[in-house]
C-alpha cells in the first residue's frame, strides 16, 4: 500500500464525483472511506459496470435497473439481493456514460466490534472482505435502496484530498459474461480483498 499524507482535509465526496464515468469513479474510490452510521471502513476493491454493452451489468437484463438510473440521480446507492443470499451495495455513476460501482471490499476502520457482532466473525481480514460480506457488517438491506449517498454525512463516501492511492486493475470476479474487462480495482498489497489479484 503507497499512500502519500500531507495535512489531513476530510471531505464527503460530493454529487459531481460520480457525474463522470463508471471506471473513472471505481479507480478514484479506492482509499476514500465509506461511513455508514456509526461504522466506516477503506475502500480496498470496487467493480466497474457500464450500463450500455456490458453483458454482466444488470442494466443489460433488467428493465428495472434502466430505470433506476432514469429516477435517480449520482451516487445513489443501488442495493440488490444476489443470488437469494446477499445485498450488495453499488453507487450510481451518471455522467460521462451511466452504470455502477460495486464495493466489493473494506479495511475496516470504525464500529469494528459491531461489525464483528453483525458477521459472527472475529478476524478482521474476513469481516469486509466481499460484497455480501461488507453489506452484513454494516447492516445494509433493502431499505437502503436510492439512499442519496451525496446528502448524508452518516451514509456515504469521505476522502483525504492529500493522500494517493497505488490501485491496480484486473478482471472483474464471479461473472461469466465481459468477464475479459480489466474493471476490478483494487489497493495494491491490501490483506482485506475478497481475493488476491492473480500476478
Amino acid at each position: 500500500m503507497k499512500v502519500t499524507r500531507a495535512a489531513t482535509r476530510i471531505t464527503m465526496l460530493p454529487r459531481e464525483f460520480f457525474q463522470r464515468d463508471p471506471l473513472t469513479c471505481a479507480r478514484e474510490l479506492i482509499g476514500t472511506e465509506l461511513v455508514w452510521g456509526d461504522c466506516s471502513g477503506i475502500v480496498v476493491e470496487a467493480e466497474a459496470y457500464a450500463a450500455i454493452d456490458d453483458e454482466a451489468a444488470h442494466t443489460f437484463t433488467r428493465p428495472s435497473a434502466r430505470r433506476f438510473i432514469e429516477r435517480n440521480k449520482a451516487g445513489a446507492a443501488y442495493v440488490y439481493f444476489n443470488y437469494g443470499v446477499h445485498w450488495m451495495l453499488n453507487v450510481l455513476v451518471k455522467g460521462d456514460a451511466n452504470g455502477f460501482v460495486l464495493i466489493r471490499a473494506l479495511e475496516p476502520r470504525r464500529g469494528a466490534e459491531l461489525m464483528q457482532r453483525r458477521r459472527r466473525v472475529d478476524d478482521l481480514h474476513q469481516l469486509c472482505s466481499g460484497p455480501g460480506k461488507l453489506t452484513q457488517a454494516l447492516g445494509i438491506t433493502d431499505r437502503h435502496h436510492e439512499m442519496d449517498l451525496c446528502a448524508d454525512p452518516r451514509h456515504c463516501f469521505v476522502s483525504n484530498a492529500q493522500a494517493t492511492f497505488d490501485v491496480v486493475a484486473d478482471k472483474r470476479i464471479g461473472i461469466s459474461r465481459s468477464a475479459h474487462l480489466p474493471w476490478r480495482f483494487t489497493l495494491r498489497g491490501s490483506p482485506f480483498l475478497s481475493r488476491a489479484v492473480k500476478q
